[in-house]
């Protein structure tokens, strides 16, 4: 398995110890260990049911855990309710995008700042425009009316409006065409660029990898591998299994 350089490792933003998640009497999620420090992108990559998305909903507290900690800025966060995550600083935009399709473009970015009492929405919704243009170009068209490749900007759009330390994005290119893909995987860079962190659970593992800080692979529920972005995009496993590669595993 790769190993991760720490000597001189900022001290984790999010720090995840023995995350164990079950649905009733089925297991899905086994003892996984991970961290997000300040300013990365760290991409979980994995096949459909290896327990991606449930990683994700127990840490904004959509599920409930079986067994283990979750910690962010060093304080307990496992616990909580979904909004005092929220509060805390981190968003979750959510596979299949979410939106609330009878309300537009601008009431949906709205809804992303409810916990929100201070002056500077409307700043903020003037900031996303620039980060998504086609938005503002359809800010009074409603949400179940833009294409699959908008409403993903839209959803992204939203989780930013509550100012996330944070970014929880769960499979941001999903169903999208290669030529959005890209413009997504932009998108992506250029939020992390204004300082906002990220985990990225994706199946294009290929642009992920290329993306990210640092790489977890979970089969089965489990970490099977983690290293840097392009340490585990060079792993002969994931070569063969994610990557298209030749080499056997």
């Amino acid at each position: 398995m790769p190993s991760v350089e720490r000597d001189a490792a900022p001290a984790a933003m999010l720090a995840v110890q023995g995350l164990s998640v079950a649905y009733g009497a089925l297991a899905v999620v086994h003892d996984v260990s991970l961290e997000v420090r300040e300013g990365e992108i760290v991409a979980l990559i994995g096949a459909n049911g290896a327990g991606k998305t449930t990683i994700l909903s127990a840490l904004m507290g959509l599920v409930p855990a079986t067994a283990g900690r979750i910690a962010f800025d060093g304080a307990r966060f496992d616990g909580l309710a979904v909004e005092r995550r929220v509060a805390r600083g981190v968003s979750l935009v959510q596979e299949g995008r979410q939106t609330v399709p009878g309300l537009s473009v601008a009431e949906n970015l709205r809804i992303g700042a409810y916990l929100r009492r201070d002056a500077q929405v409307e700043a903020d919704i003037a900031r996303i425009y620039a980060l998504f243009p086609r938005l503002e170009e359809r800010e009074k068209q409603l949400a179940g009316s833009l294409s699959g490749g908008e409403q993903q900007m839209l959803a992204i759009g939203r989780a930013l409006m509550a100012r996330p330390r944070l970014l929880l994005l769960d499979e941001p290119s999903m169903g999208l065409a290669p030529r959005i893909i890209a413009a997504i995987f932009d998108i992506i860079a250029d939020i992390r660029s204004t300082g906002t962190t990220i985990l990225l659970v994706e199946q294009n593992a290929r642009e992920a990898l290329a993306l990210a800080d640092r790489a977890y692979v979970l089969e089965q529920g489990r970490i099977v591998l983690a290293g840097t972005g392009p340490q585990v995009a060079s792993d002969p496993a994931v070569l063969a299994a994610y990557l298209g590669g030749r080499h056997a595993a």
